[in-house]
């Protein structure tokens, strides 16, 4: 997966991915992080909403990820929750130095599943690995628990760098790829279709007796 920053190419995918978790895990310098390579060891809880967008090329398309930096102060949630909708991929943070960040992790994910599709692919992030001596989650913990639900999983350190472009690459290429396949079963529906009526032939359901048949087809009268 390669990084873009062309601004001449026309993006083949936009994928709406929300970043989500209590305030002051990190998200908003893992965002910083990912999209322009920078840290900022002072900055202040996020008000309202922000999005950066960043490009990537994977199999040869360009793909733009429009990331949303949600507030995770409790006052703040009316006015982001209307964001969730149409998101397609989510970064759940928590902050591995923090045990009640990490205890949040289920009002998140119900949260995330009020506001948007079920199938929203996310990633579980256990940030601030650098603060080894003042962990109070164990990896195996957040491991179980991503396990659990259903969700990938990565520590990251915004700080120092660490798994930062893996997590958000891991939660894009995943929604390429549910995309692809997608496109690849509605081609082979629409070959089907064209083999049926290539050889002339037609299914006519609920006929007498419940029963399908199949008949020839009368030129000019069949379309779909």
């Amino acid at each position: 997966m390669a990084f873009n920053n062309e601004e001449e190419k026309t993006e083949d995918y936009l994928f709406k991915i929300v970043l989500i978790g209590d305030s002051a895990v990190g998200k908003s310098n893992l965002l910083a992080r990912f999209a322009r390579d920078e840290f900022y060891p002072n900055s202040k809880s996020t008000i309202g909403v922000e999005f950066q967008t960043q490009k990537m090329e994977i199999n040869g398309k360009e793909v733009k990820a429009q990331i949303w930096d949600t507030a995770g102060q409790e006052r703040f949630r009316a006015v982001t929750s209307a964001y969730y909708r149409g998101a397609v991929g989510a970064l759940l943070v928590y902050d591995i130095s923090r045990r009640q960040t990490f205890d949040s992790i289920g009002r998140w994910l119900n949260e995330l599943h009020t506001h948007s599709d079920m199938n929203v692919v996310t990633i579980l992030v256990g940030n601030k690995s650098d603060l080894k001596d003042a962990r109070e989650v164990p990896t195996t913990e957040g491991k179980a628990l991503a396990e659990a639900q259903g969700l990938f999983f990565m520590e990251t350190s915004a700080l120092d760098s660490s798994n930062v472009v893996a997590a958000f690459q891991t939660v894009v290429k995943e929604i390429y790829n549910i995309l692809s396949r997608k496109v690849m079963m509605s081609q082979e529906l629409k070959k089907d279709d064209a083999s049926w009526i290539e050889n002339g032939k037609t299914v006519v359901l609920q006929q007498e007796g419940n029963q399908s048949a199949e008949g020839e087809t009368k030129k000019g009268c069949c379309s779909k």
